[in-house]
């Protein structure tokens, strides 16, 4: 920026791979700008498509960088020259703003060389006329292009317009640091694809844009080129709309989807052939699950059933003049759909019905629309039937590459058999040494990335000297399931291990998931998987064996005893009767007096699968750990005590029988720790309170008196002031914060002993009174209420 004069106005290229936050790098960026430089300078972000304006419009709005009354946004070309001679310090217009009368020379608007002009995608539209009419207006303005998809090549035209790269963050980079997740392509019914290599036709050129003018419609319709021929051949229509009806439901990850088609006509009529295939689906899924033969088999068509007859998609397409007539002509009708798109309800319009990850709206079909700058994280599938290359087809597919919970990866299905021709159609976007690492692999990879997590496991278990390979040649399934409880028994001794087994496995099927059904179709084998898959299931209590069933029961009788469906009462009322209930979860209370800790010693010394109770064991111990903690802080040293003893017997620093002893005695002094508020003589918020003003401090027994009294009149004060002193973000306000501390010092002073001088007596203050400030923010305890 300190360089801007000696850059001759070209301050660079940020280029960053399409998911990584541009938008917000522009955001950052004019903040920066503003803080560290000193001038009146002028913010003016230009894109070249509606949503991307509005889209980056309300990212400024919402980081507060504008207000959201601020005029910033011109309605017109003429406008928009008005707002340039001004001192506006941001202005968000698209580039189609700069046309002007054919014949006539671009007026100069402002000779300002403090004007930060910010290029959102910068590629074809910027080297035509309208670039030439901006740089013409702003002749010293200062030019830096954020994009994901710079034009590279021979020409390098992004860096010509802009200069170097001054920041770099390609699709490997995002990947391997989880901002995006991977691409795979999966080519699929090659018989009714391209024959030929359709990148060396121009007239690619023309059908990447959606809305052609007469001229480009006469060269398209005079071409004498196949494409268009083959594309919209109904046979051709007809295979691919059947296999996306199959495709679409039988998916692991159920993200919504996306189809990409040559042009408008062709998506309508897209949508009706796959509605007409999506029926047909569902009739022969209800005759297979006639004929399933299992419980399981039967569930599973059920269950995609159950999606198929919840799904709803749409058409997305720009509007035309007179397009009811057009489309007429075609033995089309695009009312219902414009409709469809033109329908708000609640304020909520199509394109947040598609954002929405639970609404039914799964699948649309596009030709240009929402291919730029439109994020849909849970969007996993897009179907191209759309002849693209260079950063068009970059822009499209990273439409799949957002991260979202659940999503492995995304997954791009080529009816144009594009990835046929990789290195010519994404070579600028190549990495690695020998510039062969794309943007999307063949999900062959997929299926090589599973046998890899696979081996892993395997490598894994075979460190504990258990044999998949063995287990599988045992000479019946009983045999097979009990060797295969041994093997969890061994794995659920160390915590390290049982989780970084459930990371492997988990890995193992989350890419099992995203490779369907192309999986099925290419007859994947590798024995291992099923017991890998079955061990990962009986962590995840997602199947019932029958044996380990009744060893957790055994143990969870016990703990069992211990809890009980009523609710907590209400211990903010100083009057509520009192008790050594502590709440798990909703309804659920345990009562740490009914365990029986001799009783669980009993059942861990004949165990069979010693190591898989206890780690139910643990489980309930640490349900108990949140809900005392959740009482009183000063008990974190319980959880302390916890993490110890199980760090040091991961650690090989303990036997297995001292180990066990060891938990059970924690129990045994967390009983003891429960019936502490009673044996005092005290509430469980009193007795927070004295733990917290007695805490590094050694006091008589007179003097713990006076402490167990001053937190008794404290709690009544607090508790009866409740209204008035902690209303609503009352910590955030200095005035109702020094409020509720006066409350404090006025309660602590009277009742204190003297052994507190000042110091102690302002620490112990200021303790209190953070601690009530976690209470509120945190929402727990008798203050959760009032954040």
């Amino acid at each position: 920026m300190n360089a801007r004069e000696e850059l001759k106005g070209k301050l660079g290229v940020f280029w960053h791979t399409q998911g990584s936050g541009k938008s917000y790098s522009m955001v950052f960026f004019a903040r920066k700008c503003a803080r560290k430089l000193k001038g009146n300078f002028t913010f003016f972000i230009v894109t070249d498509r509606t949503d991307l304006d509005t889209q980056i419009y309300k990212n400024f709005v919402r980081t507060e960088v504008i207000g959201n009354k601020e005029e910033c946004q011109p309605k017109n070309s003429e406008q928009l020259r008005e707002y340039l001679k001004s001192n506006k310090k941001f202005i968000f217009s698209m580039i189609h703003k700069f046309r002007y009368d054919k014949g006539k020379k671009y007026p100069v608007l402002s000779e300002r060389n403090d004007i930060f002009v910010l290029i959102d995608e910068a590629h074809r539209t910027q080297y035509k006329d309208l670039a030439e009419n901006m740089h013409t207006a702003l002749p010293n303005a200062n030019f830096i292009a954020f994009t994901g998809t710079p034009l590279l090549g021979s020409k390098r035209l992004t860096n010509q317009w802009f200069g170097d790269y001054v920041s770099e963050y390609n699709f490997a980079q995002s990947v391997e640091d989880g901002s995006t997740v991977p691409l795979f392509y999966s080519r699929r019914v090659p018989e009714v694809g391209l024959t030929n290599n359709f990148l060396d036709d121009d007239i690619v050129d023309i059908i990447e844009d959606e809305n052609l003018n007469e001229e480009e419609i006469k060269r398209l319709e005079d071409s004498g080129s196949k494409i268009i021929e083959v594309l919209k051949r109904d046979e051709r229509l007809d295979k691919i709309a059947q296999d996306i009806a199959h495709h679409f439901p039988c998916r692991g990850f159920l993200g919504k989807g996306m189809v990409v088609s040559v042009d408008k006509f062709t998506a309508v009529k897209m949508y009706d052939k796959v509605q007409h295939y999506w029926d047909l689906e569902k009739k022969q899924l209800m005759i297979e699950r006639s004929n399933a033969k299992t419980k399981e088999d039967r569930d599973e068509i059920k269950a995609r059933l159950d999606y198929m007859n919840n799904v709803e998609m749409a058409v997305i397409i720009s509007e035309d003049a007179d397009e009811e007539k057009k489309f007429a002509e075609q033995g089309l009708n695009i009312k219902p759909h414009r409709d469809k798109m033109n329908t708000i309800v609640d304020g909520v319009d199509i394109e947040d019905r598609f954002k929405d990850k639970n609404d039914p709206l799964q699948l649309v079909f596009v030709c240009a629309m929402w291919l730029t700058g439109f994020d849909v994280p849970n969007l996993s599938t897009l179907y191209l039937d759309k002849p693209m290359k260079g950063h068009t087809l970059m822009q499209a597919i990273a439409r799949a590459n957002r991260v979202y919970p659940g999503k492995t990866s995304g997954i791009i299905v080529d009816y144009v058999n594009v990835f046929k021709y990789m290195q010519q159609a994404l070579t600028d976007y190549a990495t690695g040494d020998d510039g062969n690492e794309f943007p999307a692999k063949n999900i062959d990879y997929l299926l090589e990335l599973i046998d890899q997590s696979i081996d892993e496991a395997d490598e894994f278990l075979s460190e504990l000297d258990i044999s998949l390979e063995k287990i599988n040649k045992l000479p019946g399934d009983l045999e097979k399931l009990e060797a295969l409880r041994n093997a969890l028994e061994i794995i659920y001794q160390k915590d390290e291990g049982k989780e970084k087994f459930r990371v492997i496995t988990n890995t193992m099927l989350n890419l099992y998931e995203a490779s369907k059904p192309e999986i099925f179709e290419m007859v994947w084998q590798n024995e291992k998987f099923k017991p890998l898959k079955y061990l990962n299931d009986l962590m995840s209590n997602n199947v019932n064996d029958e044996k380990l069933d009744r060893a957790k029961a055994r143990m969870q009788a016990l703990l069992d005893t211990s809890v009980s469906s009523e609710k907590l009462e209400d211990t903010s009322d100083p009057d509520a009767k009192k008790s050594s209930d502590y709440l798990i979860h909703e309804f659920k209370v345990i009562d740490l007096s009914k365990v029986d800790v001799e009783e669980l010693r009993k059942e861990i010394h004949k165990a069979q699968y010693k190591a898989i109770e206890i780690d139910d064991l643990k489980e309930f111990i640490q349900k108990m750990l949140q809900v005392m903690i959740n009482k009183n802080c000063e008990r974190i040293k319980f959880s302390e005590r916890f993490k110890n003893i199980i760090d040091q017997y991961n650690a090989g620093g303990s036997e297995s029988e001292d180990y066990y002893e060891q938990l059970l005695q924690l129990i045994e002094d967390m009983k003891n720790e429960d019936k502490r508020a009673e044996t005092e003589c005290l509430a469980e918020e009193e007795l927070e309170m004295f733990d917290l003003l007695i805490k590094g401090r050694k006091l008589t027994k007179d003097e713990e008196q006076k402490v167990k009294l001053a937190a008794k009149n404290l709690y009544k004060k607090l508790t009866e002031e409740k209204q008035n002193l902690f209303v609503v973000d009352w910590y955030k306000d200095n005035q109702a914060s020094t409020t509720v501390k006066d409350a404090i010092i006025s309660s602590l002073d009277a009742d204190l002993p003297q052994s507190f001088d000042k110091d102690a007596f302002d620490s112990k203050i200021n303790l209190l009174l953070n601690h009530f400030v976690d209470m509120s923010v945190q929402h727990y305890g008798w203050l959760g209420e009032t954040a």
